[in-house]
């Protein structure tokens, strides 16, 4: 049914296709001889998909296996794999099945299996009990990893869930400065990734025209590494076109530019 469905979107001129889902890695658990890795096998096999991206992986799913995949170039090299927290003891408040030695070992999987890739994460402030230290633990993994880019979420109680009968609060005030200080670390990290792509040639998946910051018509894409990207040039008679990334300096948080 996947397949036909992917073959139905290739066939209507989609040049990417993104596999989503809640606990993706986890597909075919409960089915026979089926996994993530035969799902993404089959699309490749049985498709002319030109780019196929996977949303969201845990670190536990991460196998040797499904990283093998990436050596078809259609794989894009983007991961993105929830950290949540670089605290072993918030994450198992959390209930995750991961502590942060697994996530850094994901990540090294990753980059040293995946040329090029990118790894992007979200982060959860202020969980309940979330201690000083805690909040150390995830900056100090957030600078060692150097994500390309990162979400930051203030925690908020909700009915229904584990956390709402928890201790142990965290104040909003306290929430929103340890917040700031990761969206800043994130924000560093996001330009240096991007500097470093200075020069390289990517291929560019363009998707539509719009105003930039300053109020100009500009072209935007994204990479096969998920960098987005603007050109001043006219961009729609090549739905993919291989250019050269240049950094701008004048605008460090935005998208990179091209030549090409």
């Amino acid at each position: 049914v996947l397949v036909n469905s992917v073959n139905r979107l290739v066939g209507d001129g989609y040049m990417e296709v993104v596999l989503t889902g809640t606990q993706l890695g986890s597909y075919g658990f409960d089915l026979d001889s089926t996994s993530l890795a035969s799902m993404i096998t089959d699309i490749l096999n049985k498709t002319s998909v030109a780019r196929l991206r996977i949303s969201s992986l845990q670190p536990q799913e991460l196998s040797e296996e499904l990283l093998e995949l990436w050596q078809d170039k259609r794989l894009c090299p983007h991961f993105h794999i929830p950290l949540q927290s670089g605290s072993d003891s918030i994450l198992a408040r959390m209930r995750r099945r991961y502590d942060s030695s697994q996530f850094m070992k994901s990540v090294d999987d990753v980059r040293k299996n995946v040329e090029g890739a990118s790894v992007t994460t979200d982060l959860i402030v202020g969980f309940p009990g979330e201690s000083k230290q805690d909040h150390l633990d995830t900056k100090r993994i957030c600078e060692a990893v150097g994500f390309a880019d990162l979400h930051v979420f203030r925690f908020s109680s909700r009915p229904g869930t584990i956390a709402f009968h928890m201790d142990d609060d965290v104040r909003d005030p306290t929430k929103a400065y340890r917040s700031n200080e990761l969206i800043d670390i994130g924000r560093q990290s996001f330009s240096k990734f991007r500097r470093s792509l200075d020069g390289n040639v990517a291929n560019v998946l363009w998707e539509a025209e719009a105003k930039d910051r300053s109020n100009s018509d500009r072209f935007f894409g994204l990479t096969e590494n998920y960098i987005r990207v603007s050109s001043e040039k006219y961009r729609s008679e090549m739905p993919i076109e291989e250019v050269t990334l240049v950094f701008n300096a004048n605008d460090p948080y935005g998208p990179m530019q091209c030549l090409g």
